[in-house]
């Protein structure tokens, strides 16, 4: 009996620490979304993933609830059904959303400044920091006899 309970006990506080574990991927690709043609559909699936809804800000195509979000799956599918490759499908998209709508963005053209700055900056940071380290290491040094005999001087004025 108290073997039961506490195997009953262990279950119960267990359940939602494993849960996720065995939870599938939820997904906002509505049932009538889906191409008959599974090779299709997963590439849809993996440009779609790619793809920054743009309502919802950080949130995938393939994973929003937002209407636009629909509207856009739904055009890469019609773009892939239409034999457009991957990368069409992407550029169609860009043409139309701008660059924005790539959650990866591309590091070419204006954005090769944003991908460059962040390590030009650290580098920066980098300088600074050894030659304030530099400079502090300076002002800490002893002085020297004439600096001593000057400072004597100084003081006694």
């Amino acid at each position: 009996m108290l073997r039961g309970v506490i195997l009953a006990l262990t279950m119960v506080l267990a359940a939602p620490l494993l849960a996720p574990l065995f939870a599938g991927p939820a997904h906002a690709v509505l049932p009538d979304e889906v191409l008959d043609d599974p090779v299709l559909e997963a590439r849809a699936r993996e440009i779609t993933k790619d793809l920054r809804c743009v309502v919802c800000r950080n949130e995938n195509v393939d994973s929003s609830d937002a209407d636009v979000a629909r509207d856009i799956r739904l055009m890469v599918r019609e773009r892939l059904v239409a034999g457009d490759s991957d990368e069409e499908a992407i550029q169609y998209m860009v043409d139309r959303f701008g660059e924005f709508i790539l959650l990866n963005p591309r590091a070419s053209g204006s954005n090769l400044v944003l991908w460059l700055a962040a390590p030009f900056l650290l580098l920066a940071g980098l300088g600074i920091a050894i030659m304030a380290l530099r400079q502090r290491r300076a002002a800490n040094a002893p002085l020297t006899a004439e600096e001593e005999l000057r400072l004597r001087q100084i003081l006694e004025d």
